[in-house]
């Protein structure tokens, strides 16, 4: 599957080559809001853009909610969210990096996880901080993945 995507005023457009020789388009309207979330930090835009795209692609049904310190990704309930949060030293962080927090049952132990706690019994919240689109695989999306799926059976 070969993918293209380019930007034109707020709007993109994703054209899919499927294996069956079609050639699926559609625009995605790109909210004043998260241009505006990413004000002085546009390089990382490009990493949020992959991470919002590849959830789209794999969940599907998501709402996104962008307040000023953070994106928020919810499905019955949040599951996910991206913001700029210090989980490390200044001096340890690349200069461009966005952190991709969600939240499962269990302590995830990984060398990725930065930071990670458990505000209530059974709820571990995870940060993994993302620095190039190449770390945003199948590793981290299947952990967001799995955090959808835990969101949407909370009680």
């Amino acid at each position: 599957m070969v993918r293209y995507r380019e930007r034109m005023q707020g709007i993109f457009s994703i054209g899919v080559w499927s294996g069956f020789g079609a050639f699926y388009m559609r625009e995605i309207e790109m909210n004043q809001d998260i241009f505006n979330f990413f004000e002085g930090k546009q390089e990382a835009l490009a990493l949020y853009e992959v991470f919002e795209q590849k959830l789209f692609e794999e969940i599907g049904d998501v709402k996104v909610k962008v307040q000023k310190t953070q994106i928020s990704f919810s499905n019955k309930y949040n599951f996910a969210f991206v913001s700029f949060l210090p989980t490390r030293k200044a001096k340890d962080r690349p200069k461009v990096y966005i952190v991709i927090t969600f939240g499962l049952r269990y302590h995830l132990e990984s060398p990725r996880i930065d930071v990670a706690s458990e505000p209530y019994p059974n709820r571990w919240t995870h940060h993994v901080l993302v620095s190039s689109e190449a770390e945003i695989d199948e590793e981290l999306m299947g952990w967001v993945k799995e955090a959808s799926v835990f969101s949407a059976g909370k009680r």
